[in-house]
Protein backbone atom coordinates (compact mmCIF):
# COMPACT_ATOMS: atom_id res chain seq x y z
CA UNK A 1 0.00 0.00 0.00
CA UNK A 2 1.42 3.38 -1.03
CA UNK A 3 1.62 6.29 1.61
CA UNK A 4 0.75 9.89 1.24
CA UNK A 5 0.80 13.08 3.75
CA UNK A 6 -2.34 14.59 4.96
CA UNK A 7 -1.79 18.23 3.79
CA UNK A 8 0.19 20.34 5.72
CA UNK A 9 0.62 17.45 8.40
CA UNK A 10 3.07 15.02 9.44
CA UNK A 11 0.65 12.12 8.98
CA UNK A 12 2.05 9.46 6.22
CA UNK A 13 -1.25 7.66 6.35
CA UNK A 14 -2.17 4.56 3.34
CA UNK A 15 -3.33 6.15 0.24
CA UNK A 16 -6.72 4.29 0.52
CA UNK A 17 -9.11 4.90 3.90
CA UNK A 18 -11.39 2.39 5.38
CA UNK A 19 -14.70 3.94 6.41
CA UNK A 20 -16.49 2.69 9.01
CA UNK A 21 -20.15 3.93 8.50
CA UNK A 22 -21.31 0.34 8.37
CA UNK A 23 -19.29 -1.66 11.24
CA UNK A 24 -22.07 -1.41 13.63
CA UNK A 25 -23.97 -3.76 11.73
CA UNK A 26 -21.64 -6.52 12.56
CA UNK A 27 -20.62 -8.62 14.90
CA UNK A 28 -17.19 -8.07 17.09
CA UNK A 29 -15.61 -11.14 15.38
CA UNK A 30 -16.22 -10.29 12.04
CA UNK A 31 -15.42 -6.28 12.79
CA UNK A 32 -12.27 -7.84 14.06
CA UNK A 33 -11.50 -9.42 10.70
CA UNK A 34 -12.39 -6.39 8.76
CA UNK A 35 -9.79 -4.41 10.57
CA UNK A 36 -6.93 -6.65 10.77
CA UNK A 37 -7.53 -8.20 6.82
CA UNK A 38 -7.42 -3.71 5.87
CA UNK A 39 -3.72 -3.33 8.58
CA UNK A 40 -2.86 -6.85 7.11
CA UNK A 41 -3.32 -4.84 3.52
CA UNK A 42 -1.59 -1.86 4.45
CA UNK A 43 -4.95 0.45 5.26
CA UNK A 44 -3.89 2.18 8.77
CA UNK A 45 -6.40 5.16 8.05
CA UNK A 46 -9.80 5.05 9.54
CA UNK A 47 -12.25 6.92 9.17
CA UNK A 48 -15.57 7.59 11.76
CA UNK A 49 -18.10 9.65 12.07
CA UNK A 50 -19.95 9.98 15.49
CA UNK A 51 -23.64 9.68 14.06
CA UNK A 52 -22.41 6.50 12.40
CA UNK A 53 -24.81 3.74 13.55
CA UNK A 54 -25.29 6.83 15.74
CA UNK A 55 -22.00 5.99 17.61
CA UNK A 56 -22.30 2.45 17.77
CA UNK A 57 -19.56 1.92 15.20
CA UNK A 58 -17.14 3.74 17.16
CA UNK A 59 -17.85 1.59 19.66
CA UNK A 60 -17.66 -1.81 17.68
CA UNK A 61 -14.39 -0.90 16.27
CA UNK A 62 -12.71 -0.17 19.53
CA UNK A 63 -13.87 -3.35 21.11
CA UNK A 64 -13.16 -5.32 18.17
CA UNK A 65 -9.22 -4.44 17.69
CA UNK A 66 -9.29 -4.76 21.68
CA UNK A 67 -8.19 -1.25 21.53
CA UNK A 68 -4.70 -0.39 23.90
CA UNK A 69 -1.47 2.04 23.05
CA UNK A 70 0.11 -0.54 21.28
CA UNK A 71 -2.49 -1.21 18.37
CA UNK A 72 -3.46 2.75 18.69
CA UNK A 73 0.77 2.98 17.42
CA UNK A 74 -0.44 1.33 14.37
CA UNK A 75 -3.48 3.05 13.29
CA UNK A 76 -4.96 6.55 12.29
CA UNK A 77 -8.38 7.83 13.93
CA UNK A 78 -10.59 10.18 11.83
CA UNK A 79 -14.18 11.21 13.09
CA UNK A 80 -16.50 13.62 12.05
CA UNK A 81 -18.74 15.68 14.19
CA UNK A 82 -21.30 18.18 13.89
CA UNK A 83 -24.85 16.91 12.07
CA UNK A 84 -27.24 16.37 14.67
CA UNK A 85 -31.02 15.58 14.80
CA UNK A 86 -32.95 17.68 11.74
CA UNK A 87 -29.72 20.98 12.39
CA UNK A 88 -25.84 21.63 12.11
CA UNK A 89 -24.01 22.46 14.60
CA UNK A 90 -20.70 24.09 15.22
CA UNK A 91 -20.41 25.89 18.34
CA UNK A 92 -17.69 25.40 21.06
CA UNK A 93 -19.92 23.07 23.34
CA UNK A 94 -20.91 20.82 20.89
CA UNK A 95 -17.74 20.37 19.44
CA UNK A 96 -16.04 19.56 22.46
CA UNK A 97 -18.63 17.46 24.06
CA UNK A 98 -18.70 15.42 20.23
CA UNK A 99 -14.80 14.95 20.69
CA UNK A 100 -15.47 13.93 23.98
CA UNK A 101 -18.13 11.17 22.74
CA UNK A 102 -15.69 9.92 19.97
CA UNK A 103 -12.84 9.43 22.36
CA UNK A 104 -14.74 7.36 24.79
CA UNK A 105 -16.37 4.99 22.11
CA UNK A 106 -12.87 4.57 20.67
CA UNK A 107 -11.55 3.82 23.97
CA UNK A 108 -8.76 6.18 22.71
CA UNK A 109 -6.94 9.66 24.35
CA UNK A 110 -6.52 11.56 21.18
CA UNK A 111 -7.77 11.78 17.66
CA UNK A 112 -5.20 12.04 14.63
CA UNK A 113 -7.88 14.26 12.64
CA UNK A 114 -11.30 15.86 13.66
CA UNK A 115 -13.26 17.11 10.42
CA UNK A 116 -16.55 18.85 10.97
CA UNK A 117 -19.35 17.05 9.32
CA UNK A 118 -21.69 19.25 6.70
CA UNK A 119 -21.77 22.89 6.53
CA UNK A 120 -23.21 25.02 9.24
CA UNK A 121 -25.00 28.10 7.86
CA UNK A 122 -24.68 29.32 11.37
CA UNK A 123 -21.43 28.84 12.34
CA UNK A 124 -19.36 31.51 14.02
CA UNK A 125 -15.81 30.70 13.10
CA UNK A 126 -14.41 31.92 16.73
CA UNK A 127 -16.30 29.53 18.14
CA UNK A 128 -14.78 26.72 16.28
CA UNK A 129 -11.20 28.23 16.38
CA UNK A 130 -11.88 28.32 20.43
CA UNK A 131 -13.07 24.30 20.21
CA UNK A 132 -9.95 23.31 18.09
CA UNK A 133 -7.91 25.06 20.27
CA UNK A 134 -8.76 23.73 23.75
CA UNK A 135 -8.90 19.97 22.08
CA UNK A 136 -5.36 20.62 20.24
CA UNK A 137 -3.99 21.91 23.91
CA UNK A 138 -5.20 19.12 26.05
CA UNK A 139 -3.67 16.70 23.27
CA UNK A 140 -7.43 14.95 21.96
CA UNK A 141 -7.08 16.13 18.78
CA UNK A 142 -3.51 16.33 16.35
CA UNK A 143 -5.20 18.15 13.34
CA UNK A 144 -8.21 19.82 11.84
CA UNK A 145 -10.44 19.59 8.76
CA UNK A 146 -13.52 19.86 7.34
CA UNK A 147 -16.50 17.42 4.96
CA UNK A 148 -18.61 19.44 2.26
CA UNK A 149 -16.93 22.62 2.55
CA UNK A 150 -16.53 25.48 -0.38
CA UNK A 151 -12.94 27.71 -0.61
CA UNK A 152 -15.29 30.60 0.92
CA UNK A 153 -16.72 28.72 4.00
CA UNK A 154 -12.80 27.24 4.56
CA UNK A 155 -11.64 30.85 4.44
CA UNK A 156 -13.56 32.31 6.66
CA UNK A 157 -12.98 29.64 9.16
CA UNK A 158 -9.28 29.63 8.45
CA UNK A 159 -8.90 33.36 9.11
CA UNK A 160 -9.51 32.55 12.70
CA UNK A 161 -7.54 29.28 13.37
CA UNK A 162 -4.40 29.01 14.77
CA UNK A 163 -3.67 25.46 12.80
CA UNK A 164 -4.28 24.86 9.07
CA UNK A 165 -7.08 22.87 7.78
CA UNK A 166 -5.46 19.63 6.16
CA UNK A 167 -8.36 17.36 4.73
CA UNK A 168 -11.76 18.23 3.19
CA UNK A 169 -14.10 15.41 2.09
CA UNK A 170 -15.96 15.73 -0.88
CA UNK A 171 -18.31 13.35 -2.62
CA UNK A 172 -16.31 11.91 -5.65
CA UNK A 173 -16.68 8.79 -7.96
CA UNK A 174 -17.14 8.03 -11.80
CA UNK A 175 -20.38 9.14 -11.59
CA UNK A 176 -20.28 12.13 -9.95
CA UNK A 177 -17.69 14.36 -10.74
CA UNK A 178 -19.00 17.85 -10.46
CA UNK A 179 -15.63 18.80 -8.52
CA UNK A 180 -14.24 17.88 -12.13
CA UNK A 181 -16.85 18.91 -15.00
CA UNK A 182 -16.07 22.80 -14.02
CA UNK A 183 -13.17 22.54 -14.63
CA UNK A 184 -13.11 21.23 -18.00
CA UNK A 185 -16.40 23.04 -18.92
CA UNK A 186 -14.97 26.79 -18.27
CA UNK A 187 -17.02 29.58 -20.04
CA UNK A 188 -19.28 26.94 -21.22
CA UNK A 189 -23.31 27.20 -21.54
CA UNK A 190 -24.09 23.76 -20.64
CA UNK A 191 -24.86 22.00 -17.32
CA UNK A 192 -21.54 20.62 -16.66
CA UNK A 193 -19.92 24.26 -17.03
CA UNK A 194 -22.12 25.22 -13.92
CA UNK A 195 -19.12 25.48 -10.81
CA UNK A 196 -21.09 24.31 -8.07
CA UNK A 197 -18.09 24.64 -5.57
CA UNK A 198 -16.33 27.86 -6.55
CA UNK A 199 -13.42 25.46 -8.01
CA UNK A 200 -12.62 23.63 -4.38
CA UNK A 201 -10.42 20.92 -6.13
CA UNK A 202 -8.17 23.48 -7.44
CA UNK A 203 -8.46 26.02 -3.76
CA UNK A 204 -7.75 22.87 -1.91
CA UNK A 205 -4.34 21.83 -3.84
CA UNK A 206 -2.78 24.99 -3.77
CA UNK A 207 -3.91 25.57 0.13
CA UNK A 208 -1.96 21.73 0.26
CA UNK A 209 -5.54 20.36 1.50
CA UNK A 210 -6.03 16.54 0.66
CA UNK A 211 -9.31 15.59 -1.08
CA UNK A 212 -10.49 13.22 0.85
CA UNK A 213 -13.07 11.17 -1.74
CA UNK A 214 -16.09 9.84 0.01
CA UNK A 215 -18.70 7.34 -1.84
CA UNK A 216 -16.54 6.28 -4.70
CA UNK A 217 -18.71 3.94 -6.29
CA UNK A 218 -21.83 5.19 -5.94
CA UNK A 219 -24.24 7.56 -8.17
CA UNK A 220 -26.39 10.54 -6.88
CA UNK A 221 -26.17 11.01 -3.14
CA UNK A 222 -27.30 7.94 -1.62
CA UNK A 223 -28.80 6.18 -4.87
CA UNK A 224 -26.85 2.76 -4.67
CA UNK A 225 -23.47 1.71 -6.68
CA UNK A 226 -23.05 1.73 -10.18
CA UNK A 227 -20.11 -1.11 -10.57
CA UNK A 228 -22.37 -4.34 -12.06
CA UNK A 229 -25.43 -1.97 -12.40
CA UNK A 230 -27.07 -2.94 -15.18
CA UNK A 231 -28.13 0.81 -15.30
CA UNK A 232 -24.68 2.04 -16.42
CA UNK A 233 -23.67 -0.86 -19.20
CA UNK A 234 -21.01 1.85 -20.94
CA UNK A 235 -18.94 2.50 -17.77
CA UNK A 236 -19.00 -0.83 -16.59
CA UNK A 237 -18.41 -2.19 -20.22
CA UNK A 238 -15.14 0.35 -19.83
CA UNK A 239 -14.33 -0.87 -16.31
CA UNK A 240 -14.61 -4.54 -17.15
CA UNK A 241 -12.63 -4.02 -19.87
CA UNK A 242 -9.29 -2.01 -18.29
CA UNK A 243 -9.82 -4.41 -15.38
CA UNK A 244 -8.94 -7.10 -17.19
CA UNK A 245 -6.11 -5.18 -19.37
CA UNK A 246 -4.36 -4.50 -15.70
CA UNK A 247 -5.53 -7.90 -14.04
CA UNK A 248 -7.17 -6.53 -11.47
CA UNK A 249 -11.50 -6.03 -10.86
CA UNK A 250 -13.61 -2.92 -11.43
CA UNK A 251 -13.79 -2.08 -7.96
CA UNK A 252 -9.78 -1.40 -8.48
CA UNK A 253 -10.10 0.48 -11.19
CA UNK A 254 -12.91 2.72 -10.66
CA UNK A 255 -10.36 3.50 -7.48
CA UNK A 256 -7.29 3.92 -9.49
CA UNK A 257 -9.41 6.43 -11.63
CA UNK A 258 -9.36 8.59 -8.89
CA UNK A 259 -5.47 8.10 -7.44
CA UNK A 260 -4.42 8.99 -11.01
CA UNK A 261 -5.87 12.52 -10.20
CA UNK A 262 -2.72 14.75 -9.63
CA UNK A 263 -4.57 16.32 -6.42
CA UNK A 264 -3.37 13.38 -4.29
CA UNK A 265 -6.73 12.34 -3.65
CA UNK A 266 -7.73 9.84 -0.90
CA UNK A 267 -10.56 7.63 -1.64
CA UNK A 268 -12.64 6.42 1.66
CA UNK A 269 -13.30 3.09 0.93
CA UNK A 270 -16.62 2.07 2.87
CA UNK A 271 -16.69 -1.69 1.89
CA UNK A 272 -16.98 -4.41 5.01
CA UNK A 273 -16.47 -7.16 3.02
CA UNK A 274 -12.72 -8.09 3.60
CA UNK A 275 -12.29 -9.96 0.52
CA UNK A 276 -14.03 -6.87 -1.72
CA UNK A 277 -11.01 -4.75 0.20
CA UNK A 278 -7.89 -6.98 -0.53
CA UNK A 279 -9.14 -6.64 -4.98
CA UNK A 280 -9.77 -2.49 -4.12
CA UNK A 281 -6.60 -2.67 -2.20
CA UNK A 282 -4.84 -3.44 -5.31
CA UNK A 283 -5.90 -0.19 -7.31
CA UNK A 284 -2.91 1.59 -5.62
CA UNK A 285 -0.82 -0.01 -7.87
CA UNK A 286 -2.43 0.56 -11.14
CA UNK A 287 -1.19 3.16 -13.33
CA UNK A 288 -4.08 4.58 -15.88
CA UNK A 289 -2.60 6.94 -18.71
CA UNK A 290 -4.12 9.94 -19.62
CA UNK A 291 -6.07 8.41 -22.28
CA UNK A 292 -7.36 5.70 -20.15
CA UNK A 293 -8.34 8.28 -17.39
CA UNK A 294 -10.10 10.27 -20.13
CA UNK A 295 -11.34 6.97 -21.83
CA UNK A 296 -13.10 6.24 -18.15
CA UNK A 297 -14.59 9.83 -17.54
CA UNK A 298 -16.85 9.69 -21.40
CA UNK A 299 -17.70 6.26 -20.42
CA UNK A 300 -19.18 7.59 -17.09
CA UNK A 301 -21.45 10.23 -19.09
CA UNK A 302 -19.28 13.10 -19.46
CA UNK A 303 -18.85 14.93 -22.84
CA UNK A 304 -16.15 16.62 -23.73
CA UNK A 305 -16.02 20.61 -24.95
Amino acid sequence: MKKLRLGSSDLEVSEISLGCMRMSSLSKKDAAYVVENALDLGVDFFDHADIYGAGESEEVFAQAIDMNPSIRKKIFLQSKCGIRKGFFDFSKDHIISSVEGNLNRLNTDYLDVLLLHRPDALMEPEEVAEAFTKLKAEGKVRYFGVSNQNPYQMELLSKYLEDDLIVNQMQLSLLHTPMIDAGLNVNMGNESGIDRDNGILEYCRLNNITVQAWSPFQYGLIKGAFIDNSDFPEINAKLTEFAEKKGVTNSAIAIAWILRHPANIQPIVGTMNPERLQHIEKATNVALTREEWYELYRAAGNVLP
